[in-house]
């Protein structure tokens, strides 16, 4: 083989590389929007079974300000969280962990803390993935192997000397 194949042979390998890790980061961020779309749902089961909404739960100082003219023996702060409100955070609930076919009866703010953790790990791993394809689609595109780069008049003179062969 001479050396202009040799490095033609090359190019195209390493596009192809290139190109099935991009394929491949692109399922992994649809893998990841599942997971994520299961932990919004659950975080919205337990906001419903507690009663409250992200915005619905006074913030602390709200809930200071009420309590300081009743003001006894009461902690001065007073820890609101905003899933559980006013809800029992010992109440037991039941959730199954991610990867395994194990279910735990847990405290109910346990549960919704390990989700929302969950949640921040998950945005934080898509909003990653999403650079990586972008990144790897720039570099296929600029070496040529993505179709934006062909000219659509090529690709109407290809379609027509396919179909003269039949």
């Amino acid at each position: 083989m001479d050396d202009n194949m040799k490095k033609i042979q090359e190019n195209l390998i390493e596009i192809e590389a290139e190109a099935e890790h991009l394929l491949l980061a692109r399922h992994q961020m649809v893998e990841n929007d599942k997971l994520r779309n299961g932990n919004r749902e659950a975080l919205t089961a337990l906001r419903k079974r507690a009663r409250t909404t992200k915005t619905s739960v006074p913030s602390p100082f709200e809930s200071i300000m009420k309590e300081i003219e009743g003001m006894g023996s009461k902690p001065l702060v007073k820890e609101v969280c905003a899933t559980c409100g006013n809800h029992d955070s010992t109440e037991k609930t039941w959730m199954m962990f991610a990867g395994t076919d194990i279910f735990a009866r847990i405290p109910f703010h346990a549960a919704h803390t390990i989700l929302e953790k969950d949640q921040g790990r998950l945005d934080y791993d898509a909003n990653k993935l999403q650079s990586y394809v972008k990144e790897k689609s720039f570099s296929l595109s600029e070496k040529g192997a993505l179709a934006d780069k062909i000219n659509p008049g090529i690709v109407r003179s290809m379609v027509t000397l396919t179909d003269k062969a039949k």
